[in-house]
């Protein structure tokens, strides 16, 4: 945790309050998400026992395997998650189209104008839909354990919204406590944050109680059950047994569903309770962005989903690399982003001496550097600041307020109370010889300016699939679906 966080969480515990660690939203938040609240039977990886989801707060659904041990009842299940899913799905699919700018290959691009957001109470939840989706991807819908054609559907679209969820900053499937988390510090572990309704009872507590108090209500599951995808050992034993074996012998599943429906309805009153808290926060000016390359990604996928096979059970050496560049990269992109949207994230950066804020004292907007064979723009900036400053000269700023202003550090004066910066400025002043007015940082302008660059190294260049070198295996062979992929155990 940074010193700030360390801080944050300090002064919630002396207040009995969540204290903000953001100012802005850094999360999008669709206009209508799917929330999944999923429910599995305890001691199996991925035998569901129930769901509730919906996009209306008032009108959810609930699903529920009324014996959860037998295989033709659960994918029975899958077919009905599947067609709520799916039809989430292909409602963002369907949507306007944006017509895009050509790729460097002269290739024609477009971009939905919507993309399915799907939000689950915590990690657990996304570990369960994952699991979900390899256990269903590589069903087969003929011959020996046929399923229905919309449940290894069902499985791909699960598999990629999990992959997607690794992505540092994704908004296509969120969970709920860790967006509450990037937003406000509690004073409780971190084990104690991954519960749903005790990270609420911190930052919107009911009236009349504190964070400690409201988090202890949440964490007794006879007030508040667990927010899934487990369950109580009391509830397993003392209610759903008995109403599991009531089903086996009648075959009426009511009790099942009245069952289940207790234990998930508390926290579908969490998660919209959450939504409420995180919708009223204005959203980051990065977010948007962000979302819309989350729109590139789901229109790529849809537009491709036809052409190929189900995800691999594990990835070749060639897309490895390539998926962990990625994530490297969107990792490094979002922390600039968050910084750059918001001072408090900032701060973060100025304790660690990564960024520095200050007053303007000198100020050579028209300074030309002539040592060329053609002047260049290079204006000067001297910055007074008190901040533990760690950067060296010849190190590459940007100005916080307006990353495409770039400058290289020049001089530090002695570290002392106040320590001066000149800094040169290099780019994003436009072609001229003479800055716009309002660029270039005047005296007494009180700015903040970074190390941190959105996009701090570029995309990096790998071999074709068929070109895998020997030493990761050669190329691997092509996928063959066989029978033995609908033999794969559910859980």
């Amino acid at each position: 945790m940074s010193v700030l966080g360390s801080l944050a969480q300090l002064e919630a515990v002396a207040a009995r309050r969540a204290q903000p660690l953001a100012t802005v939203r850094h999360c999008h938040l669709a206009e209508a998400p799917l929330v999944i609240v999923p429910l599995k039977l305890a001691g199996e990886a991925a035998a569901p026992l129930a769901v509730m989801l919906g996009t209306v707060r008032d009108e959810p659904t609930l699903l529920a395997v009324p014996q959860p041990r037998n295989r033709d009842l659960r994918f029975a299940f899958a077919a009905d998650l599947a067609k709520a899913v799916l039809a989430h799905i292909e409602a963002a699919g369907s949507s306007a189209v944006e017509e895009l700018a050509p790729s460097k290959d002269g290739e024609e691009r477009i971009r939905y104008a919507e993309a399915p957001q799907l939000l689950v109470p915590n990690r657990a939840g996304v570990g369960f839909l994952r699991m979900l989706g390899r256990s269903t991807r590589f069903r087969r819908t003929d011959g020996p354990y046929a399923v229905d054609p919309s449940v290894p559907v069902l499985g791909r679209w699960l598999t990629w919204f999990a992959d997607r969820n690794d992505h540092p900053g994704a908004g296509l499937l969120m969970t709920m406590t860790e967006a509450l988390r990037l937003h406000w510090a509690t004073g409780q572990s971190s084990l104690e944050d991954g519960n749903l309704g005790a990270l609420l009872g911190w930052i919107d507590p009911p009236e009349g109680l504190d964070g400690p108090a409201a988090a202890a209500l949440a964490e007794d599951p006879a007030v508040c059950p667990p927010a899934g995808p487990t369950t109580d050992p009391a509830f397993d034993n003392d209610v759903l047994a008995s109403a599991i074996t009531a089903y086996d012998a009648t075959g009426e599943d009511e009790r099942v569903r009245k069952a289940v429906g207790s234990q998930l309805t508390p926290t579908w009153d969490l998660m919209w309770r959450a939504i409420d808290l995180l919708r009223a926060l204005p959203e980051g000016a990065s977010v948007a962005r962000r979302w819309e390359r989350e729109r590139d990604a789901f229109t790529w996928h849809h537009s491709t989903f036809d052409e190929g096979h189900p995800q691999a059970r594990r990835d070749p050496a060639v897309r490895a690399a390539r998926r962990l560049h990625d994530l490297e990269r969107a990792q490094d992109s979002y922390d600039a982003q968050r910084a750059f949207d918001d001072p408090l994230v900032m701060a973060e950066h100025r304790l660690s001496g990564q960024a520095f804020g200050g007053i303007v004292t000198e100020s050579d907007p028209t300074r030309l550097d002539e040592t060329g064979k053609r002047p260049k723009l290079r204006p000067y900036v001297r910055v007074q600041t008190e901040d533990p400053v760690q950067l060296e000269a010849g190190a590459t700023v940007c100005l916080a307020a307006r990353p495409a202003l770039k400058g290289k550090i020049i001089e530090l004066a002695a570290p002392g109370p106040a320590q001066g910066i000149l800094i040169e400025l290099t780019g994003g002043m436009g072609r001229k010889l003479v800055p716009e007015p309002g660029v270039v940082p005047e005296a007494g302008e009180r700015v903040c300016f970074t190390s941190l660059t959105d996009g701090s190294f570029g995309a990096a260049k790998f071999p074709e699939r068929e070109d895998t070198p020997w030493t990761h295996g050669g190329p691997p062979e092509d996928y063959v679906p066989t029978d033995n992929d609908a033999a794969e155990e559910w859980s």
